[in-house]
C-alpha cells in the first residue's frame, strides 16, 4: 500500500467511510453522497462513483463483510475488512456510559466523517480498557450527542426520540433512513433524562440496530421496538 504524505495523512483532512457489504453495499448511495459532500467541503476535487465501488468489490471478490474508502488529495484507498457484529453481540447488548470529553456544536468538522477523528478513537479505546462497548458524547451543556463509532436513540412509552443535530453529532446514514422511515423525535435530551427511558440503542453501518442493556447505572429492561425495527432493517437489507 502507498500512502502519500499529503494534508489527510498530516492534518486529517479527508474524508472516510465504511459501508456494509451483504451481498452487495448497503446503502452505497448515501454513503457515496456524504463522502462527495465532505469532499467539497475540504475543497478536496476527488470523488467517488458507484461503479468504482463495484469494480473495487469484483477485483477483491467480496459478498459480505464491509469495504472502507478513503479519500485525500492524494490518496484513494478501498480496504476491505470484517464487520465484528454478530448475532451474538445484538442478543446481549451493549454497555455504554458518557465520556470524560465534551462534543462542540460550534465545529463544523462534527457534522462531517473526516480523517479528523482522533477523539473518537481515544474515548473508544477508553471505554473499550473499561469493560464497556461503546461511549457517548455530551456537550458543554450536559446534552448527549452521540457514540463515539454511533448514533444513539432513546424509547419512552413507545415513542422514538434521538438527539437534534444542533446538539453536536454526525448525521449517520442509518440514522437518517430510521427517521425517513418510522416516527423519530430529534429533539434535545439532556443526560439526566437516561433513567426515564425504558429502551435505548445505536446505529451504525455496520452494527445495524443494536440494542443498549446498560447505560451507566440505569438498566433498560425492553426491547419490543428496538427489535421492531431491526426487523424492518433486515427485511429491507435482504432485499438490497
Amino acid at each position: 500500500m502507498n500512502i502519500k504524505l499529503d494534508e489527510g495523512f498530516f492534518f486529517g483532512l479527508g474524508a472516510f467511510e465504511t459501508i456494509a457489504v451483504q451481498g452487495s453495499p448497503i446503502f452505497l448511495d448515501r454513503h457515496l453522497d456524504r463522502m462527495n459532500r465532505t469532499l467539497e467541503w475540504l475543497e478536496i476535487s476527488e470523488r467517488v462513483t458507484k461503479e468504482e465501488v463495484y469494480r473495487c468489490l469484483e477485483h477483491i471478490s467480496m459478498t459480505r463483510g464491509a469495504l472502507k474508502i478513503v479519500i485525500s488529495k492524494e490518496n484513494r484507498l478501498f480496504l476491505p475488512r470484517e464487520n465484528p457484529y454478530t448475532e451474538e453481540v445484538y442478543e446481549r447488548g451493549f454497555l455504554i456510559d458518557a465520556v470524560r470529553t465534551r462534543r462542540s456544536g460550534h465545529s463544523p468538522f462534527v457534522f462531517h466523517k473526516t480523517l479528523n477523528y482522533g477523539e473518537c478513537i481515544l474515548e473508544h479505546r477508553r471505554v473499550k480498557a473499561a469493560g464497556l462497548d461503546e461511549g457517548v458524547f455530551l456537550n458543554g451543556r450536559e446534552e448527549i450527542c452521540e457514540g463515539t463509532i454511533s448514533n444513539i436513540f432513546f424509547v419512552r412509552d413507545g415513542q422514538i426520540c434521538t438527539p437534534a443535530l444542533s446538539c453536536g453529532l454526525l448525521p449517520g446514514i442509518l440514522r437518517g433512513w430510521l427517521l425517513e422511515r418510522w416516527d423519530i423525535e430529534e429533539r434535545v435530551i439532556s443526560a439526566k433524562e437516561v433513567e426515564d427511558f425504558e429502551e435505548c440503542f445505536l446505529t451504525n453501518s455496520l452494527m445495524g440496530i443494536l440494542p443498549v442493556r446498560r447505560f451507566g447505572r440505569h438498566k433498560f429492561r425492553k426491547r419490543e421496538t428496538v427489535d421492531r425495527l431491526r426487523e424492518d432493517y433486515k427485511k429491507y437489507t435482504a432485499s438490497c
